[in-house]
């Protein structure tokens, strides 16, 4: 299978996989090959989708921080046959986002006491 469709058919595989998890989350709109986002759905997330066996990981976040808006954190999605999907990130990114997920469920433990 060439590239180009292994790339497009797991973007619509993590499309829907994310879709399982509640997301409203679709393929983006890639054309011609102009650059555009490989899944769209997730507020404030870019993310890069990578279904290949081998991935040169630090490449690969390198295109998502470049490809990622001002608002967005970038993360990689990288499957290879036969096993789980994983996400990839920056540690200063993801340490963002526990302290905010860290700071609702304070709030939340605190409201119900």
């Amino acid at each position: 299978m060439n590239s180009k469709k292994k790339g497009k058919r797991g973007e619509l595989e993590l499309a829907r996989k994310l879709r399982e998890y509640g997301y409203d989350t679709r393929r983006g709109q890639q054309y011609s090959g102009i650059g555009g986002d490989d899944v769209v759905g997730l507020d404030g997330i870019h993310i890069e989708c990578k279904r290949v066996e081998k991935l040169n990981i630090y490449e690969a976040i390198r295109q998502a921080v470049r490809d990622a808006k001002v608002d967005e954190k970038p993360a990689v999605f990288w499957r290879k046959n036969r096993e789980d999907w994983l996400v990839i990130m920056r540690l200063e990114d993801w340490i963002e986002l526990y302290r905010e997920w860290e700071a609702g469920m304070w709030l939340e433990n605190k409201k119900q006491h």
